[in-house]
């Protein structure tokens, strides 16, 4: 499998990157994908919700009437969920919501997500750029080349050091920019392109074909 490159300006330099079949040519696993995928929202959520429940009342533990022959139900504590100001029953306490994945299933969650929009033809391959300013019109110049405007895309390069791609990145809304090593299920089903430096794609498959 190749994959043609292309530069910045959007025009095919001649040049074509080897894919493994292995990486962007398996048959996607859905099941695994929705593990994954799963998993990354579920580490999201901040589990910090929490309820006043019967024991966190502050009030008088004075029973409120005496046992029998008012007439009416029994009454032990004004803290009573029947009562107005009375605490909440089952309310929601604070927890966490992470679980655990195997390695390997992670890593053919990424595959089948990466073959996936490789066989809809969602992924670009480009050759390794810079910019001299960390300016967001220099980049939305580069995503109107790519013809990338209009959808959300998903840079994906080789490494955090070019601090200029990412700060002229970071402030437009439907565009994301990662490094190769922190590659995600969720990121790359997420987007509606890819666009995958030349260099990243030795990096994914370094970390993907062992």
């Amino acid at each position: 499998m190749v994959g043609q490159v292309l530069d910045v300006k959007g025009a095919e330099t001649g040049v074509e990157v080897s894919l493994l079949d292995s990486v962007f040519g398996i048959t996607p696993n859905d099941h695994v994908v929705y593990l994954d995928v799963k998993q990354f929202l579920a580490n999201q959520r901040q589990g910090t919700s929490s309820a006043t429940e019967r024991a966190d009342i502050v009030g008088s533990t004075r029973k409120l009437k005496k046992q029998k022959g008012t007439g009416t139900a029994r009454a032990g504590s004004i803290k009573s969920p029947l009562f107005r100001g009375g605490g909440r029953v089952f309310g929601p306490r604070p927890r966490s919501y992470a679980f655990k994945l195997n390695k390997k299933l992670k890593v053919l969650a990424r595959k089948s997500a990466l073959s996936q929009k490789f066989a809809s033809g969602d992924i670009l391959f480009v050759e390794d750029f810079t910019l001299v300013n960390p300016k967001t019109k220099d980049f939305v110049k580069v995503q109107s080349s790519l013809g990338v405007s209009d959808v959300k895309s998903l840079f994906v390069v080789a490494d955090n050091n070019d601090k200029n791609v990412y700060l002229a990145s970071r402030n437009i809304s439907n565009v994301e920019v990662i490094a190769a090593a922190d590659l995600c299920t969720y990121k790359l089903l997420n987007a509606g392109k890819i666009v995958i430096s030349q260099k990243a794609v030795e990096i994914i498959h370094n970390n993907l074909s062992n």
